[in-house]
This record gives structure tokens, C-alpha cells and sequence, in this order.
């Protein structure tokens, strides 16, 4: 059997203003627009969030991670760090390797791990 990747959907209070972040401090590629909702990912990868605008949020930890892979966490850290983004846990060793976590606008807690 063979699986395609999928999206993960993130819910968002404002889909203009997570797309704008998304893309603009995260690098990422908008994948599909179709105006009620925006997929955005890595076409290389496979990787797509699907941004969801919703009244209601969902608070916390999202369970999605990100992978960097060509550089070493404290670098993309000070990176995104100078970009605005906020983290809710700093660059932190553990004994299965390093990751730290950030927030988009609405709050929502990702995970950055080196490869």
C-alpha cells in the first residue's frame, strides 16, 4: 500500500493574516487559495497545513513538528527569533536531541527537532 502525504488542518482566527505568516517568517509555499481556506507546505516534501478560520480556537499544543534538516536548531532559532516569532520553549536538549517550540498568531504550538 502506498499513502500520499496529507494536510493538517490548523485553526486560525484571521486565514489572511496566518497565510501572510506562514509564507512570509516560515518560508513556506501556498499550495492551494481557494479563498474560504489556504493549504500551504512543501511541494519537495509533501508536507501541507490547511489553514482553517474558525470562530472558535482550539488552544495549545497542535502535535504538528517540523523537521530542520540543512542547519542547526539554535541558527533557525535566532532566525525566526529576529523575525518576530515567539517561542513558548527555547531551544532545549534532551536526551533524544534538541527541539524548542514557537507559536503562530493565534497561539497555536508547534515543534521545531533537528534531524
Amino acid at each position: 500500500m502506498k499513502l500520499s502525504p496529507i494536510s493538517v488542518a490548523v485553526v486560525v482566527k484571521n486565514l489572511k493574516r496566518s497565510k501572510k505568516f506562514y509564507v512570509e517568517k516560515l518560508g513556506l509555499k501556498v499550495l492551494d487559495d481557494m479563498g474560504h481556506w489556504v493549504t500551504v507546505g512543501q511541494v519537495k516534501t509533501g508536507m501541507r497545513l490547511h489553514l482553517c478560520q474558525m470562530k472558535e480556537l482550539e488552544k495549545g499544543n497542535t502535535g504538528i513538528g517540523f523537521v530542520v534538516e540543512d542547519q542547526k536548531i539554535d541558527r533557525v532559532y535566532a532566525t525566526l527569533k529576529k523575525k518576530g516569532v515567539k517561542f513558548s520553549v527555547p531551544p532545549t536538549e534532551h536526551e533524544w536531541g534538541t527541539e524548542c517550540r514557537f507559536l503562530d498568531p493565534d497561539g497555536n504550538e508547534f515543534w521545531l527537532t533537528e534531524a
